[in-house]
């Protein structure tokens, strides 16, 4: 046989899209993908085969492309499955992380997300006033639980907390000065600098004071005919300790009211509660914001308030007509899911007690200890019942330790929540091979390892994951050496039941 008897080997699609096994497909997933899938396979052929040819190995280039045409049909059908799954998928996070950014930072609670969920596969009143039968605005449905909440005159929302500090300078201080603190120039995830985002929005940034030590008469000396706005950022995921110095949000208030100047104050992540009142570091309520004097405040809806993500803008309504009738405010404003969602996380602010049970950023933070270490201690009796017995995990250490927990998102940084763990030794793998495995099952579970151990951080694990965790602890290939196979069988038992996403 040549090279180009072997390359004769490989049928057109034409046929192909007539053979039993194949044409079948173009039925459940549609011609345009099986042709697309077709392609594909054709062209790995044609590339195996010139390789083979390159080498001069043609017989065997041909018993490959021989194999590879019989698997043909459930290497096509393998492909289609993967090409219409989703990529985005549901997680078990046992990584003690709560705002986790790669994970999606807040989880919604079963309310809002139904509640997205129903108004986003529906028409509705997003932008509809059904008292007077005209237009509305979408940012009326939550606007009043803002202003109820904080005490602000006016609010709306953007799609996230750098789109808000955008907006606000935009349409405030375009043209002029923004006076902030060089303490203040920070970075945050995904590289989002203040200084870029001044640059961006068409006001000029006039650094005043220290990195460390920032006065009152620092803020005075820098005010000019040109200035717009005060602006006063919240530091979020650092700290300056040592010797320091830096003006109240009430100095600087009192002072803008003095030169009748704006002030502006990006609270970064934002929350509506006092975490203190739970053992929690004091971080600034958007309350105390208002109450102190600042002009315009905003914050993110994702991180400790435990929404959607969304930038939150509330303040003066002579400033917030501003930004909502600026042309940024149309390419920045949120979808109809996101507004449902935040309106009803809102409403569980209107009982700050329950807020904090219902939301589930606001239970993991506040759970105590004891809470989760008895999490973890059924979590554990339940995988060593399931485990006693099998040969791979016979040697698998299973115990409760303590760990810490960190809020993430940039919140509440250096705080440390004393949490508890299912801390898991394997006895015939690593440590890093069962992170590994546990990480591409069909609903991954994410730890984290501490001294060679895997540790599954109960404080973030859902109470409705347990079952599951139970169940695919019993697998006996999880802890035996060699090739892991990864099936779907082990769905949550919720989603089998069609209760989760």
């Amino acid at each position: 046989m040549n090279k180009n008897e072997m390359f004769r080997m490989i049928p057109k699609i034409d046929i192909l899209l007539k053979q039993e096994g194949i044409k079948e497909l173009a039925e459940e997933y549609g011609r345009q993908a099986l042709v697309g899938v077709l392609q594909e396979i054709l062209e790995d052929l044609r590339t195996e085969a010139a390789e083979y040819a390159g080498q001069g190995n043609v017989q065997k280039g041909a018993g490959e492309i021989q194999q590879m045409l019989l698997r043909l049909p459930a290497e096509v059908h393998d492909r289609l499955q993967r090409l219409f799954r989703p990529e985005m998928i549901p997680v078990v996070n046992g990584t003690g992380t709560i705002l986790h950014t790669g994970l999606g930072r807040a989880p919604l609670g079963e309310k809002a997300s139904l509640r997205g969920g129903k108004v986003a596969g529906t028409y509705t009143n997003l932008e509809y006033d059904l008292n007077t039968g005209e237009r509305g605005e979408r940012c009326s449905h939550f606007e009043r639980l803002l202003c109820r909440i904080t005490g602000a005159e006016a609010a709306l929302a953007v799609n996230n907390n750098a789109a808000a500090v955008l907006l606000i300078l935009s349409s405030l201080a375009c043209g002029g000065e923004a006076v902030v603190s060089r303490g203040e120039l920070v970075e945050i995830g995904g590289k989002f600098r203040i200084p870029d985002v001044m640059e961006l929005s068409g006001a000029r940034l006039r650094e005043t004071g220290t990195t460390n030590r920032t006065r009152l008469s620092d803020y005075e000396n820098a005010v000019n005919e040109e200035t717009k706005v005060l602006l006063k950022v919240h530091t979020s995921n650092y700290r300056i300790v040592g010797f320091t110095e830096s003006v109240s949000l009430e100095e600087l208030c009192a002072l803008g009211k003095q030169k009748g100047i704006c002030v502006a104050q990006d609270l970064g992540s934002g929350v509506l509660v006092d975490l203190s009142r739970y053992g929690l570091q004091n971080e600034p309520t958007v309350q105390a914001s208002v109450s102190a004097g600042a002009d315009v405040v905003c914050f993110s809806g994702d991180k400790l308030l435990g929404g959607p993500q969304a930038g939150i803008i509330v303040g003066r309504k002579c400033f917030l007509d501003r930004m909502k009738k600026h042309p940024l405010a149309r390419a920045l404003r949120i979808d109809k899911f996101t507004a449902a969602a935040l309106e009803q996380v809102l409403l569980e602010y209107l009982n700050p007690e329950q807020a904090v049970k219902n939301i589930p950023v606001l239970r993991m933070l506040t759970r105590p200890a004891d809470e989760v270490r008895r999490d973890a201690e059924m979590l554990t009796e339940e995988i060593r019942r399931n485990i006693a017995n099998k040969s791979g995990g016979i040697e698998t250490q299973i115990t409760v330790e303590p760990c810490t927990s960190r809020a993430g998102g940039g919140a509440l940084p250096g705080e440390e929540i004393d949490s508890f763990a299912v801390c898991i030794l394997p006895g015939q793998i690593s440590a890093a091979e069962l992170q590994r495995r546990l990480r591409t099952m069909p609903v991954p579970v994410l730890g984290r390892i501490v001294r060679d151990r895997f540790l599954l951080d109960m404080r973030t694990v859902d109470g409705r994951d347990r079952e599951y965790l139970a169940e695919l602890f019993s697998r006996e290939e999880l802890f035996a050496p060699g090739v892991f196979p990864v099936t779907g069988e082990n769905e949550r038992p919720d989603q089998k039941k069609g209760n989760r996403l």
